[in-house]
C-alpha cells in the first residue's frame, strides 16, 4: 500500500493521509480484513506526527472504511463497498473545494440541501 502526502499543499495532512488510505481501499491494494500500517510507523515514514496519521485514521473510522481496536490497529472495515467509498471521495472533493474556496460549513450544507432537492425533482432518464 502506498501512501503520500504533499506538506506544500493546502488541504491538512491528516485529510491527506485519509485519502491516500481512500484510494488504497478504492484500488484493492488493501481490502475488508486488512491491516493498515500501524499509525507510529506512518507517521515515521512520512516524516509526521503520530497525531497526524491518526487524525485520517479517525476520520476514516468515522465514515465506517475502517475500524480502530486496541492491540489491532486499523483494520479496513468488511462493510467498506466501493460505492461507499465512491461517495466519500467524492465527498472529500467537496470539503476540499469547500476549503479552498473558504465556505463555511452552513453554507457547504446548504449547497448540499440543495443539490439533493434538484436532484429529488429532476426527471430520471
Amino acid at each position: 500500500m502506498l501512501i503520500g502526502i504533499d506538506p506544500a499543499s493546502p488541504v491538512p495532512l491528516g485529510d491527506q493521509v485519509a485519502a491516500a488510505v481512500r484510494r488504497n481501499i478504492a484500488a484493492g491494494a488493501v481490502g475488508p480484513g486488512d491491516r493498515l500500517p500501524a499509525a507510529r510507523d506512518l507517521a515515521a515514514s512520512l516524516d509526521v506526527n503520530v497525531h497526524t496519521v491518526l487524525r485520517g485514521y479517525q476520520q476514516l473510522r468515522d465514515e465506517g472504511l475502517i475500524e480502530l481496536r486496541r492491540g489491532r490497529g486499523a483494520v479496513v472495515s468488511a462493510t467498506a463497498t466501493a460505492d461507499e467509498l465512491e461517495l466519500t471521495e467524492a465527498a472529500g472533493r467537496l470539503v476540499a473545494a469547500a476549503r479552498r474556496l473558504g465556505l463555511a460549513e452552513a453554507d457547504v450544507l446548504d449547497a448540499v440541501r440543495r443539490a439533493l432537492r434538484r436532484s429529488a425533482t429532476a426527471p430520471r432518464g
